[in-house]
């Protein structure tokens, strides 16, 4: 395995990035940076681990079945910019890409804009396909740069939403802005704050961003000094996308020597780990806090809350995400005024001086420390998943005009609204989960589990259909099981009396989602 590259071929400068899953992009474009980009320049080493779709079927069920007829005509539609507090809005039609619960929730908040004439969802999955909510389009291959626009200009989509990372940072709004299509999603110099974790460290040093003391290491044999002088228990990070398993919460030295092997020298993570970032260990809650930016601007969404560990009490490896709920209590309006002041703005403020504007989502990750002050762990640069499943069944705005009001540079002076009380996500993931699991496994009883009681909402993540056309297993994390309720314990309920109405002898989840805002239910639901 080879450890070297470079900003050229990791922000694919030349056009020739390759992705582990398709041909190399077919960007012409050229990037460039501005003068005072000296983090960027100096930091940035982009790399992540091969990524993959769960890619629908068409020979195991017709698409024309279960596909949601739209979008006949292929002249653009009209494009005059509209603000989105207005009540005269343009009508647009949405590309989504991706293929996961995120994508399955994105998709279901646009169809419900009076304003969106269409959805998209590139390449989508069974769920999104079989709900009506979106026409999946499987062959479009995303890493194509020209085949997304030649796409979006013969359906008139006025607007692409781009849900997952690897496509960001590979440059796939790049292509997209050129081309003159309103894209929500930032470029691949924004993006590498998600994808390179050094990167983010050192804006965070540089614009006095309050995050966890670290340092960063290709030598093993470094790093394992490093991490015997601090001590345990201490975190250890791959610096480029590993799919969110890139991180090691190190209890013991042994465990953190393990990690450090397992990146740098046994090349688990591919390239993505070829450099590590040893940081402190933050104690306190963990939270989630997502903003729309505009490239100066930005406005927070509804404060949510996931839970990483595997298993109930927080516990065992760390996860994609194993559930959610929104608002969550530990986030109050003085603390978001304060991670604001403190995080978001001067993280926007700071990208735009480094000449990297940043548009789109910014979802920090929080550890709010037993002081009651916040620190940034991370960012993602897209909505979090599954946390974005509960704030899309929250959210009450005109979705695209919002978007479209963030790819404008227009953001200041939008507000957003939300329903009131509370929403949970339950994750049903494969059995074995983080690790190796099966697929293929018949998972039944979807459409009476979400009748069980009023607000449920099951958004797929990784399904396709067999044969016979049942719904299948897929991946690792299969369905979010997503409910609202007048409070977080009503929500609680509803999606777990969901979730005990699937019939799926190969899936596993949580029962103790939410237990945090919830002290006096720790007992865990049966």
């Amino acid at each position: 395995m080879s450890c070297t590259t470079n900003v050229g071929t990791s922000l694919n400068l030349n056009g020739c990035i390759k992705h582990g899953v398709t041909k190399p992009f077919r960007f012409t474009n050229q990037c460039s940076f501005h003068k005072s980009s000296t983090i960027l320049l100096e930091t940035l080493n982009l790399s992540f681990t091969d990524h993959s779709f769960s890619l629908y079927n068409t020979r195991s069920r017709s698409f024309q079945s279960v596909f949601k007829c739209v979008a006949q005509s292929s002249e653009p539609l009209v494009s005059d910019g509209v603000e989105a507090n207005k009540n005269s809005k343009e009508r647009v039609a949405v590309l989504v890409i991706g293929g996961g619960g995120r994508e399955d929730a994105l998709c279901y908040a646009l169809q419900r804009s009076p304003s969106c004439d269409a959805v998209f969802c590139a390449p989508g999955n069974a769920g999104i396909a079989s709900s009506g909510i979106a026409t999946c389009i499987s062959d479009l291959d995303v890493y194509d740069g020209a085949a997304v626009v030649s796409f979006c200009r013969k359906w008139g989509v006025g607007l692409v939403v781009v849900g997952p990372e690897a496509p960001l940072v590979a440059g796939l709004s790049n292509y997209l802005v050129k081309a003159g299509i309103p894209t929500f999603g930032p470029s691949a110099e924004a993006a590498a704050l998600e994808g390179s974790k050094n990167f983010m460290k050192h804006l965070c040093d540089k614009y006095n961003i309050p995050t966890a003391k670290y340092k960063t290491f290709t030598d093993p044999i470094a790093a394992k000094q490093y991490i015997q002088e601090e001590g345990a228990p201490i975190v250890i990070k791959a610096d480029g996308l590993a799919a969110g398993k890139g991180v090691t919460v190190a209890m013991t030295l042994e465990e953190a020597y393990e990690a450090v092997d397992s990146m740098l020298v046994k090349g688990d993570f591919g390239s993505a780990g070829c450099r590590v970032i040893v940081e402190e260990f933050l104690e306190g809650e963990e939270a989630s806090f997502f903003a729309l930016v505009d490239g100066e601007n930005a406005i927070p969404l509804e404060s949510a809350q996931d839970h990483k560990r595997v298993g109930d009490g927080d516990t065992g490896p760390n996860t994609g995400g194993m559930g959610a709920y929104s608002p969550a209590p530990i986030l109050t309006k003085e603390l978001q005024s304060t991670v604001m002041d403190s995080i978001i703005m001067p993280t926007v403020k700071g990208m735009s001086a480094e000449g990297c504007k940043f548009v789109g989502v910014l979802y920090a990750g929080l550890m709010i420390e037993k002081s009651g002050m916040p620190k940034l762990i991370e960012y993602n640069v897209r909505f979090g998943d599954p946390e974005c499943q509960v704030l899309m069944v929250r959210l009450e705005s005109d979705l695209p005009q919002v978007l479209l009001a963030a790819c404008r540079g227009e953001l200041s002076g939008v507000s957003l609204n939300w329903s009131p009380g509370s929403a949970m996500v339950v994750v049903m993931a494969s059995k074995g989960y983080p690790g190796s699991y099966e697929k293929g496994t018949i998972i039944e009883n979807l459409e009476d589990a979400e009748l069980v009681a009023p607000g449920i909402k099951i958004f797929h993540a990784g399904t396709a259909f067999d044969s016979e056309g049942r719904f299948i297993a897929t991946g690792g994390r299969v369905l979010g099981v997503t409910a609202k309720g007048n409070d977080l314990e009503d929500a609680r309920n509803r999606a777990y009396q969901a979730v005990e109405n699937i019939n799926w002898p190969g899936g596993f989840y949580r029962q103790d989602i939410g237990w945090r805002a919830l002290p006096q239910k720790h007992a865990t639901k049966v």
